[in-house]
């Protein structure tokens, strides 16, 4: 049986995020404990270290954001982001990892996970992942996020997946992979050679076709409907 700990209390809405963390080595636990709770925002209330024991405490203590390790053991946190995200939709996943295949990538949004921070990089990233995640926006590590939309770059020009985007056309897909991926209007329109003012307006007939209304949308559908498609 893994062990738990969780704090006597769990912060008031609205006032701290609260965090679940699981990973199995205490050293790197302590370690990511400390840079949260040095945050006057963040609230570390449970600590488990294994998939299962963190399913449970998640479960029981339905805390703003869940940071799990992707190896460990009893249940990895692959599967551990899907049932916590399946039993409570409110509580945002993000993993922490050392891994930096595509594969992990393509995983863990499928299973629900809100963002993807390298261990190496927690120090800088992890807290502006966690708050993002509490906002209910993607975070990818910029490395990551550069080879998740080359992959779908590649797709893209493979023909693959098309029926999957809701009546966009080719050059509206070009545009929602550069958006996806942070480019400006100025470096979309000297990307593809057309004028911003068109970029404008294949953007709004975008977010119009997807009904969606701001860029942390359009990555998230980026992602959902192109960049993890199996």
């Amino acid at each position: 049986m893994g062990k738990m700990r969780e704090s006597a209390h769990v912060s008031a809405p609205g006032k701290k995020i609260t965090v679940l963390l699981a990973d199995d080595h205490a050293i790197v636990r302590q370690g990511v404990k400390m840079i949260l709770s040095a945050e006057p925002d963040i609230e570390v209330v449970a600590e488990a270290d294994d998939g299962v024991d963190a399913v449970e405490m998640a479960r029981r203590l339905a805390p703003d954001v869940a940071v799990l390790d992707i190896s460990m053991p009893r249940l990895d946190g692959v599967e551990a982001a899907r049932q916590i995200r399946a039993a409570l939709p409110n509580t945002h996943v993000l993993a922490l990892t050392m891994h930096t295949e595509d594969s992990y990538v393509f995983k863990l949004f499928r299973a629900g996970a809100s963002g993807y921070v390298l261990k190496r990089a927690a120090a800088t990233d992890l807290v502006e992942a966690v708050r993002a995640a509490r906002r209910g926006e993607t975070f990818l590590y910029p490395a990551v996020a550069k080879e998740v939309v080359q992959d779908y770059l590649a797709r893209l020009a493979a023909g693959d997946g098309r029926a999957a985007y809701d009546g966009l056309t080719d050059r509206e897909k070009q545009i929602l992979a550069l958006v996806a991926e942070g480019a400006g209007n100025q470096e979309i329109a000297e990307t593809l050679y057309i004028s911003i003012k068109t970029v404008q307006s294949h953007r709004a007939h975008i977010m119009g076709k997807l009904n969606l209304h701001d860029r942390t949308q359009l990555v998230r559908y980026a992602i959902r409907k192109g960049l993890i498609e199996p």
